[in-house]
């Protein structure tokens, strides 16, 4: 296999003078250029992406830790990662937990395999590392994005979405179809941005003389089996409600599913609704009304900001992100409240 040097000893110039020609950096005549680039071509020289890296400064990587690697939530966050980082010319890396279970943990390992890899940046989309764990990075924290998290010591390179507005809208959604019966299946209560939504919904209800203390509440996984083993123990539990929320899409399809096969019509005998609004809300049955969280404008301007940190580009970046609830079929008004004529 060809290398640099046998490229400069063809065309007749020094290391530095090839090196310069292959990275794109430096001047150099054009009858030099036109030379190296002969050499180039008569070799097959094809530079290593280690040798790249080593002779433009950079690895044109950027490294993406997420949480897990399943279900719907994260594909479609990482195919827009991808999308971004490829029209600029540099490519993702991925690294991911297992899940819950010393999480902090399984973060700061994937972190350190991303920097041990080269990456120029690090995109981290997980709540579990601490401080500490981001200022022992040393100065690459300074190339580093947080998505759906902050950290005091960095606000200006963390970009989230606001959970307790939406956990909020959810509740008027339900509350504008009449709903005052409702119970609610959270996600893990660890997580912090699923005990914003919570805090969010809960808030609500209260601001409009509904007691959260009297709410149906189960805690489960943000899976679709969890969101079915929920709505199984909902109808075991004899709770009257006329609507459910889930903390989650992914949970709420399993709800979806479950009720199908018991009987329970959705939205006539039970609303539901999701939240997130992922591409699997619209294409349930029915379809599911969920809150849409901005997750496209979240990723896309969260990059933006990393590739102007990592290669001095001037992309714009904003982090204003409207919420909204997207409304389909599997919300209606409540049992018994006439509906208005078409």
């Amino acid at each position: 296999m060809a290398t640099i040097k046998d490229v400069a000893k063809l065309a007749g110039v020094g290391l530095g003078t090839a090196s310069r020609v292959v990275s794109g950096k430096g001047s150099v005549s054009p009858a030099t250029l036109a030379r190296v680039k002969k050499a180039i071509d008569e070799l097959g020289f094809r530079p290593s992406h280690a040798a790249r890296a080593l002779l433009s400064g950079t690895s044109r990587m950027v490294g993406v830790y997420i949480p897990v690697l399943s279900g719907t939530f994260y594909t479609p966050i990482l195919q827009i990662i991808d999308t971004e980082l490829r029209a600029a010319g540099v490519h993702m890396v991925l690294a991911f937990g297992v899940g819950l279970g010393d999480e902090r943990r399984q973060a700061i390992e994937g972190v350190e395999f991303l920097v041990e890899r080269g990456c120029d940046g690090l995109v981290v989309m997980t709540s579990a590392l601490l401080e500490e764990d981001v200022a022992a990075l040393g100065a690459k924290s300074g190339q580093l994005v947080a998505l759906n998290h902050s950290f005091d010591s960095m606000p200006d390179q963390c970009f989230t979405v606001d959970h307790a507005l939406g956990g909020r809208l959810a509740a008027r959604a339900l509350l504008d179809h009449k709903h005052r019966k409702i119970a609610v299946v959270e996600g893990p209560r660890q997580l912090e941005d699923n005990r914003a939504r919570i805090d969010g919904f809960m808030s609500e209800l209260r601001d409009n003389g509904i007691d959260p203390a009297k709410i149906w509440r189960l805690e489960s996984d943000f899976s679709p089996a969890g969101g079915w083993a929920a709505a199984k123990q909902l109808l075991d539990s004899g709770y009257p409600c006329t609507a459910l929320f889930c903390a989650n899409d992914e949970m709420a399809v399993g709800a979806l599913s479950y009720f199908q096969e018991a009987g329970i019509r959705v939205p006539h005998d039970l609303s539901v609704l999701g939240y997130d609004d992922t591409p699997s809300a619209a294409f349930s049955a029915p379809r599911l009304t969920s809150v849409h969280m901005p997750w496209r404008e979240m990723t896309q301007n969260g990059i933006n900001a990393l590739l102007n940190l990592c290669y001095d580009m001037r992309r714009p970046v904003t982090r204003e992100f409207p919420v909204s609830v997207t409304l389909r079929a599997s919300l209606s008004k409540a049992p018994g409240v006439k509906r208005k004529a078409a």
